[in-house]
């Protein structure tokens, strides 16, 4: 499907005539007197006309970003969405590092739709482990020539030359007379400057907030229940909105039983049909949930020719495994390297598995919401969850039959998120709200409840993958056939070529850097009939699973330690060596076991490594087996990101991949039935419990490589590490997740 194709395309053309649209707070600092470094912006948010400007190159306008309050404290426009990744955090921190300001004095806020803030090849979103890594440079130059800037108006001030000034945190410092100018008095004079060009950046070496444990400066609002995420939004004279979906895809509302009924109920205002969907507007949410969920609705098939994707009424998961799993072939080729063929057919041994992992869903905190409101000047307002607000502009404006520049986005901070705020077919509540706001002419907020959450989430894709590999007479593999069954996320959304497999059904598996020297990586691409999306760490999340789980197998099956052999197969490889060295020192020295440990129990440990997103991760853990179900004690976790900005919130991230990357292993699948999710909330669908996580040990290992992603590459490696540790004590192999659908037993004790 190619949905987002022509989004994409949508969010880039006339990007110079695209509203910066300044948010009220930035509204409120211009009218007290706070002036953007650049080119000042008119109170009403809108960048002068450009038609006939020079294109903007992203990240180089420093008004766009950088506004300095008379307080001198600073307000930045980040490109990227705040999801409790620490974004907000470390964007001050890299800016504040050339420009001179301490990280807690920024105050950061979701940038606008523009061109901009299009910093990853001419597109903006906040995902895939990019946005630290491939902001990094131009967010310091940024820094370094507003403080040129200010430089610049102070020298101007005091008359003297410009080499005989310095700064410190928030002020320009001329030694010779032992005086100083505050930024926030210097940046009128800083504004009518035209911006420098490269200006020479800090040295390593003399950083003060980059690569250091710079606290979140979020952290405060958060704790306290200031922060305001999209669920707590108001504006003047809204009216709340309800829904209630046909429980499957496709499904249409047709005849409403008790309609007039309905309407007659407390503070209802008005009811709707809408495309698979009917809501009711009301004076508050909870009256608006009440009546929604008292209507009686005849639902039908979606008309024959309908563009609505149909999820089939016979449709389960079990059916959908079985399928997946009856495909055969080799696929189309992703990867090759040497022979695969002959190298497999003089083969001493042949060892071949068969794994699968199931739909996950993103169970996020906050539930999804939006509100929409026309404004009497044509425009649009949408305050809506979003990980990408060019194309949520771009689609809103679609929806709504305005153009693009007439749609103003805020995005809000993110209760969470890990993939779930893309543009998704049917999975966002924003464009029912729009339709609703301008049916009603007034401002709505459409707010979904768990079970809706659950009824339309975009989930990971069931896949399977087998494997076939050859080993030579002293157990060292010399042959790898690989090949993925199922959709990537990635193919969906933005495009699949027939002839061409999508990445994202691969990665995992494709790019191991293991000393295998015939391989061979395939895909068979089969529709998954669910909306599938981006799920934290995409593919990784179970191709990691697949390959790390069968290494073991391999390791066995040659009577190999798998520990020693990664080591083996690694040593053309300093940079990965390293790294499974340093977490098995991390771990107290690798022991696959079974041992016993102080407490008594029986345990093992399993050893796994991952290269997702730029980084590099080598994780051990550590389980042992009680009634019949997987205890995790320890999970240690090297991980190689090149290098760094904040060891504080690299470690809080390795955390949390950790804990969703168990929780998948151990408990999570969405399951169909008659076309129809089992699970409408979180006691159909668990997640990990406090009292079932582990201690984790994080170490960070700078190799000095190009930057790496770190939100999602902590989560890869954890699955297959807990399942090879558990295969070790049960004596049989797992090749399917979740853990919960199998009763362990402890067969080595």
């Amino acid at each position: 499907m190619n949905e987002m194709r022509p989004l994409l395309k949508a969010a880039t053309r006339k990007s110079d005539a695209l509203p910066l649209n300044l948010s009220r707070r930035s509204f409120l600092g211009a009218s007290l007197g706070a002036l953007a470094l650049g080119v000042v912006l008119p109170a009403g948010g809108r960048a002068f006309a450009q038609e006939a400007a020079p294109a903007i190159v992203p990240g180089t306008r420093v008004n766009a970003y950088i506004q300095i309050q008379p307080d001198s404290t600073v307000l930045f426009r980040s490109a990227f969405i705040e999801g409790g990744q620490g974004i907000f955090t470390a964007m001050a921190q890299i800016v504040g590092e050339e420009l001179d300001v301490d990280p807690t004095q920024f105050v950061v806020e979701g940038a606008p739709p523009g061109p901009d803030y299009t910093l990853i090849g001419g597109y903006r979103f906040t995902g895939g482990s990019m946005s630290v890594r491939k902001s990094y440079d131009a967010m310091r130059q940024l820094g370094a020539a507003a403080r040129q800037m200010l430089l610049q108006a102070a020298a101007t001030q005091l008359g003297v030359p410009m080499a005989e000034l310095a700064t410190q945190p928030g002020r320009v410092i001329y030694a010779a007379s032992n005086r100083s100018i505050p930024y926030g008095d210097l940046a009128t004079a800083a504004a009518a400057l035209p911006v420098p060009t490269d200006v020479p950046l800090r040295a390593r070496e003399d950083f003060r907030w980059i690569g250091k444990p710079v606290a979140r400066i979020d952290i405060r609002d958060k704790s306290t229940g200031k922060a305001t995420y999209a669920i707590d939004l108001k504006v003047d004279g809204m009216l709340y909105g309800a829904v209630q979906h046909g429980v499957r895809l496709g499904m249409e509302p047709g005849a409403l039983a008790n309609e007039d009924e309905v309407k007659a109920m407390p503070g209802v205002h008005s009811v709707h049909r809408l495309p698979g969907a009917v809501a009711v507007l009301a004076n508050s949410w909870w009256r608006a949930r009440r009546a929604v969920e008292a209507l009686q609705i005849t639902w039908a098939e979606a008309a024959p020719g309908s563009t609505v994707r149909v999820m089939p009424a016979d449709y389960s998961s079990e059916k959908h495994l079985a399928d997946l799993k009856a495909r055969t072939g080799d696929g189309l080729a992703f990867e090759t390297h040497g022979e695969v063929g002959p190298a497999l057919a003089g083969a001493a041994r042949i060892v071949e598995a068969s794994f699968d992992a199931p739909h996950l869903a993103h169970a996020q905190l906050e539930p999804p919401s939006a509100i929409a409101r026309f404004n009497a000047d044509g425009t649009l307002e949408v305050w809506a969850p979003n990980q990408a607000p060019e194309m949520f502009q771009a689609d809103a404006a679609k929806v709504a039959g305005i153009a693009p520049e007439k749609v103003i986005i805020h995005s809000p901070i993110l209760g969470g998120f890990f993939g779930r705020h893309f543009l998704y077919q049917t999975a966002n509540p924003y464009q029912q709200a729009i339709i609703l706001a301008k049916a009603t002419g007034r401002p709505v907020k459409l707010l979904w409840t768990r079970e809706e959450e659950f009824l339309r989430d975009a989930l990971r894709p069931m896949s399977v993958a087998r494997f076939r590999a050859g080993l030579d007479a002293s157990g060292m593999p010399v042959a790898l056939s690989a090949v993925t069954v199922g959709e990537g996320a990635t193919g969906r959304w933005f495009g699949r070529t027939a002839d061409k497999v999508d990445s994202s059904a691969v990665e995992g598996i494709a790019g191991k850097v293991y000393a295998i020297g015939n391989r061979r990586v395939g895909q068979i691409h089969v529709d998954d009939p669910a909306i599938i999306g981006f799920w934290r760490s995409v593919g990784h999340s179970m191709n990691d699973f697949f390959y790390e789980t069968f290494f073991d197998e391999m390791a066995d099956a040659g009577k190999q330690d798998p520990y020693e052999l990664r080591r083996r197969l690694l040593a053309d490889s300093p940079r990965h060596r390293a790294l499974i060295e340093a977490v098995a020192e991390l771990s107290g020295g690798w022991k696959r076991g079974p041992f016993t440990a102080e407490d008594g129990t029986r345990r093992a440990r399993g050893v796994a490594m991952a290269s997702p997103f730029g980084s590099e991760v080598a994780t051990i853990a550590e389980v042992s087996l009680k009634q019949g179900e997987v205890v995790v004690h320890n999970v240690w976790v090297a991980v190689d990101p090149g290098s760094i900005v904040n060891p504080a919130i690299i470690e809080a991230q390795v955390n949390s991949a950790v804990a969703l990357g168990l929780s998948s292993a151990l408990l999570e699948e969405v399951v169909y039935e008659g076309g129809v999710p089992r699970a409408r909330n979180y006691d159909g669908y668990p997640i990990l419990p406090p009292d079932r996580m582990p201690k984790v040990h994080v170490r960070i290992v700078e190799s000095g490589a190009p930057m790496g992603g770190i939100g999602e590459p902590g989560l890869p490696g954890v699955p297959p590490a807990v399942v090879n540790a558990a295969s070790v004590l049960t004596g049989q192999r797992i090749r399917s997740l979740p853990l919960s659908r199998s009763n362990l037993t402890d067969m080595a004790g």
